[in-house]
């Protein structure tokens, strides 16, 4: 088991790698992490974000999806003097956007139509996003009732980010837990 956690790792350092190297030349394709608490998603991502920004000197911007949908929510409210699509505006712009903990939000209405409005915009404006998510694309056998993407995105929006990323999985166990062990 420990092998193919260290492979995924290797995978997901290669793509990241593919992406610095080419990214004047992806077309806007990114990347969704897919992974359990504690691998290394949002870690990689950042890394992934802050090189094409040194490198490239692109616009940058990560977001914790929630934290993005909060600061939406609160542009509703007439005494916070912003409006939706000032919040979103940087959102669309962004050279290279990483939006972190995707699905993690209770997926409403609401939700899926602000997460498709971001995508699409960032697809058809072919801007590289990359993205991380705790949930995978398949259920495993033993827990038949736990939710996948899908589930917490919509079918739509999860064939779109099929389109405009490439998946991939990071397996491990998680990284807080064992410096925690190793520190006691």
């Amino acid at each position: 088991m420990a092998g193919d956690a260290e492979l995924s790792k290797w995978i997901a350092k290669r793509e990241a790698q593919i992406v610095l190297d080419e990214f004047l030349s992806l077309d806007g394709r990114g990347l969704v992490f897919v992974g359990a608490v504690g691998v290394g998603k949002t870690h990689l991502a950042v890394a992934i974000l802050r090189e094409l920004i040194e490198r490239y000197q692109v616009r940058g911007l990560f977001y914790q999806f929630g934290a993005l949908l909060r600061q939406i929510q609160d542009s509703y409210n007439p005494i916070s003097q912003t409006s939706e699509l000032k919040v979103l505006e940087p959102v669309f712009e962004a050279d290279v956007l990483v939006l972190d903990e995707l699905g993690a939000s209770k997926p409403t209405d609401w939700v899926r139509d602000t997460m498709m409005q971001i995508i699409n915009t960032r697809y058809n404006d072919k801007r590289v996003t990359i993205f991380t998510t705790n949930y995978s694309d398949s259920r495993k056998r033993d827990e038949d009732s736990a939710e996948i993407l899908e589930d917490r995105v919509g079918v739509a929006l999860r064939s779109r980010l099929y389109e405009m990323c490439k998946t991939v999985v990071i397996e491990g166990e998680d990284f807080r837990k064992q410096s925690l062990a190793q520190s006691v």
